[in-house]
Parts: structure tokens; sequence; C-alpha cells
């Protein structure tokens, strides 16, 4: 009874106004429940006539899922214990005029997920999460660099040559100067002449465009970001990005174990380091420093049933070697470093081997 709850709230009533989705509704007669979500979560509304009114009661049992309402009432708890708000007044603040998928099962279906995000988001909270924790996590290393004394800058988007990665570009035209140009491929050439200017230690994170395949791992626009730095070498870029993902970690989940795929990774303990050659050989039982000639390395990659092409050099037949029997092992944070200098253009070779450069990529899971 309304008058009853009204009295018993009255000693000490919790007064709120709250707004967000009805994402659930059971009408009963004179009384109903129903579910708001916002951003924050979902909390379940008492709504009676006699509280709202015969008029709005009515207007309420007409509303759809999906609906937008503002609310005004009182705080209390159910018998089960629920936190619950017996509203006084409700108002209709946007109509929705597309009908949700069923409540009980989500949305599953990936292509509408990926084409229609806004229905991804009111429907799955753990996709909710992923964008909220995204959002936390550029923030975290924007702070970070910031901290490591790197300024943000922003590059030409419009380029006359898209370089710095292997990628077909979208095509465009200026009119101004009835020029052809590109959208960018990649950040590197414009920050590295940054670099060159005196700036020392520059970063961006900014979106490139690659006019290639689709799939929920490939989009033609995706977010990038680089950092370049001077009087460093990999050495120190190395400890750069461990302490950027132990921080990031921890600042956005409060702790530096993770878990993915069912596998823990705990990203405060020291990152293993391994050389391309030495994977190799730890996974594939072959040593390349024994490989001298490019018939020596052709030979071995047909013994172990290792696709190539005839324009591979020998350092492209390591690349393939740990490709297929090395990369598939790096679970745990793992820097791979010393790559062949036949895939590594623009990088500084080993003063000691110069068959090998001052090189390295990041692998987890």
């Amino acid at each position: 009874d309304y008058e009853e709850r009204r009295s018993i709230m009255d000693a000490n009533p919790i007064h709120v106004s709250i707004a967000g989705r009805m994402m659930f509704k059971r009408v009963m007669g004179k009384a109903s429940f129903c579910n708001i979500q916002d951003l924050q979560g979902s909390i379940q509304v008492y709504v009676a006539r006699d509280a709202i009114g015969t008029g709005s009661y009515t207007d309420f049992k007409r509303s759809d899922i999906g609906d937008i309402f503002g609310l005004e009432g009182f705080a209390f708890r159910t018998r089960t214990g629920e936190i619950s708000i017996h509203a006084e007044k409700m108002t209709l603040l946007s109509k929705s005029l597309q009908i949700l998928p069923e409540k009980f099962h989500g949305l599953t279906d990936t292509d509408t997920r990926y084409r229609q995000r806004y229905v991804d988001l009111i429907m799955n909270p753990e996709s909710k999460e992923t964008f909220i924790k995204r959002s936390k996590i550029i923030s975290a290393i924007r702070r970070y660099l910031d901290g490591e004394g790197f300024m943000e800058v922003e590059t030409p988007m419009l380029v006359a040559n898209a370089g710095g990665a292997a990628a077909r570009p979208f095509e465009t035209h200026f009119n101004a100067l009835n020029e052809d140009l590109k959208l960018r491929i990649s950040l590197e050439l414009y920050l590295k002449r940054l670099i060159v200017g005196g700036l020392e230690r520059v970063y961006e994170i900014g979106r490139v465009f690659r006019n290639e395949g689709l799939d929920t791992r490939h989009n033609p626009e995706f977010t990038l970001m680089e950092l370049y730095q001077a009087y460093t070498d990999y050495n120190g870029m190395m400890d750069l990005t461990e302490n950027l993902y132990r921080h990031v970690a921890q600042e956005v989940l409060g702790t530096t174990v993770i878990e993915y795929n069912g596998v823990q990774m705990d990203l405060g303990k020291p990152f293993e380091r391994i050389t391309m050659v030495d994977a190799v050989k730890k996974y594939a039982g072959v040593d390349w420093n024994e490989v001298e000639t490019l018939e020596q390395a052709r030979a071995l990659a047909k013994e172990h049933h290792v696709e190539f092409e005839e324009r591979h050099k020998k350092g492209d037949i390591l690349a393939l070697f740990f490709e297929e029997f090395a990369e598939e092992h790096l679970i745990q944070p793992t820097f791979v470093m010393d790559h062949p200098i036949e895939i590594s253009p623009l990088t500084k070779k080993k003063p000691e081997n110069p068959e090998y450069t001052e090189r390295f990529e990041f692998f987890m899971n």
C-alpha cells in the first residue's frame, strides 16, 4: 500500500531523482515494476497508480522497453532487500522508436553489434565496460607519457606520400592545389621530422586509414599510437614500454595481474626479453647462427615445411620460422629483439652483427 509505505518512509525519507532507459517492465494492475538503466548501472522502480496519478500511470502502461524516463521518488528496500525507488513522478523524456532485441539473451549477432554499436552498448553491459575501460586506458597513457616529458602532437592526415607502413591508402583530391592526396596509413614520418626539428620526445594518438580487408579485428580506420624519443636506444624504449603497460594496468584496474582467455599474466613482473634467433632455437630447434647461406635457409625451410617465396632472403626465412613455431608460445609479456635486416627498414643495425637490427616487438597472448 502506497500510503503505508509513504508513512513509514516519512520518518527519514531519502528523496531521489534519476533518469535512464527502461529495460524491463512488469505491469500488475494498479502497480508495476520496471528497471531503469544509465551509465552507472540499473535500479528497480516501483510504479503505483495511486502515487503518480491515473493519467501518468495510463501513459506508463503504454510505454515501451527502450523508452527513456526521468523520475522522482524515494528509496526503499523490498522484502528481499533490493534497493528500489518508489516513483512519485514519471516523465517520458525520449521515446524509443525502434524495438530493442530480446533482453534475456542480450545482443549476440556480430554484424549488428559492429554496425549498430549503440544497440550493443544498450544490450551488453560488458561492451559498455570495454568502452569505459578504453577511455581510461588512453587517459592513463597520456598521463604517463606527459610525466615522462613527452609532448602530444598532431600531424597531417592528408599526405602526398602515405608512408611508414605497408598498406594500401585511401586516395582523395585537393581542389585548391589540384593535387591528388592520400589519407595517412601511419604516424611515423612526420613524428620523425619533429624529432629532427629538436622536440626530442613526441607522441601522437590518432586515426590512420588503410584501404584493405574488413573483419572484426580489422577496420579501415583505427587508432594508432606512436612515440619517438631522441638520445636513447632500444633498451630504453623497452623499459619505457614495460613501465607504460605496468602503470596503465595499475591505474585503470588497480592491479598488475590481469586475465585473458583464461590465462593469468602479471605485468608487475619483469617482461621476458629474447632475440628472434633464440626464440626460433627454443621453439623450432633450429640454430640460425649456424645458417650461413640462403641455400641452407631454404633447405631448412623445406625440411620443416615452412613455405617461402623466391624473393625471400635468409632473414625473411628466419622471420617465417619465428611466425610458424615461436609466436604462438608468446603468451606471457615478452619482448622479441634483434630482427633480421631484411624485414626491418629504417632500423639501426647492430654494430657487432649488421645482419640484425636494434629492433623489438612486444608480444602478449
